[in-house]
């Protein structure tokens, strides 16, 4: 009968018409949740920055661009020709790199014979960095190459005790990272906590700290939370990575980084806290994202 149709098909368009609200509805909600976790700010307990030579394939502009975005403060390791580049993107660079073709990781502070060299070098990039607003600039011991530990602790202390009054006055902090020698960083000597303390003790400014690489430390020594809380005030700076790899610091790999974020952040730490990982995945900027939500207690 006409009447039944028209009814049939007037019900019918009135279903059609509510599940295109649900729908419209439903996929309204989800993109709002969307734009809210992309907007979601970080909770700031921890100040985040980034190692920019982990995206060696990335512009610097681009990967300060994205780290902007994502809701970090600073960069890692920038020589001062590119610290316009940091600043002109409203971030600060938290250390400042210090290798050449003459100084770094393996040739550093535990050779007397270095220091001359190291003090020029030095006593530069600290006017650099001091001029820029920065506040920390990295150092290296050196590879033991049969030098004994003890011995390498006077030595650096005696060479960087040469630069200490200028890096006061400046107000810029000489940071010695902990490597290790086991996997990365063969004969490399401050490869232990202990020996770094040590060395802050010698040196005995507050001017001079540690760089604890989180990445680095657990496969020399584990015992991490431990150690950073027995430790914490000669640490100035840190670096995270998966364990084993260097990769994300996901749960492919076995450090839980919350809980070792919350051990930094009960100290009192107010300085950066770096991503320092390789990342293995194709989207690398999703890495460093997820990354940061990770260490964001």
């Amino acid at each position: 009968m006409p009447g039944t149709n028209s009814r049939r098909d007037a019900i019918k368009k009135v279903a059609t018409l509510a599940l295109a609200t649900t729908t419209l509805s439903s996929l309204t909600k989800r993109v709002a949740a969307h734009e809210a976790a992309v907007d979601e700010k970080l909770k700031g307990k921890i100040r985040h920055s980034v190692c920019a030579w982990c995206y060696g394939g990335m512009k610097l502009d681009d990967l300060c661009k994205a780290s902007k975005k994502i809701g970090l403060e600073a960069i890692d390791l920038i020589d001062p020709p590119d610290f316009d580049i940091v600043k002109k993107n409203g971030l600060t660079v938290a250390i400042v790199a210090a290798i050449n073709k003459d100084w770094g990781i393996t040739k550093g502070w535990n050779r007397v014979e270095h220091h001359d060299g190291l003090v020029k070098y030095y006593e530069d990039l600290i006017d650099k960095t001091s001029k820029a607003g920065f506040e920390q600039l990295i150092c290296f011991s050196g590879n033991r190459n049969g030098l004994s530990d003890e011995q390498g602790i006077i030595n650096c202390a005696q060479g960087l005790k040469r630069i200490m009054s200028y890096a006061e006055k400046k107000k810029v902090t000489i940071v010695m990272e902990l490597l290790n020698s086991k996997v990365d960083h063969k004969d490399y000597q401050c490869d232990h906590t202990v020996w770094g303390v040590e060395l802050a003790k010698a040196i005995g400014s507050d001017r001079f700290k540690l760089l604890y690489d989180i990445y680095h430390m657990q496969i020399m020594e584990g015992d991490v939370i431990r150690t950073i809380r027995d430790y914490h005030p000669y640490i100035s700076h840190y670096h995270t990575a998966g364990v084993p790899g260097r990769n994300e610091i996901d749960d492919s790999q076995e450090l839980f980084y919350p809980a070792i974020m919350k051990a930094i952040y009960d100290t009192g730490f107010k300085g950066f806290v770096a991503q320092e990982f390789i990342p293995k995945k194709e989207n690398k900027i999703a890495s460093l994202d997820q990354a940061i939500k990770i260490c964001d207690i």
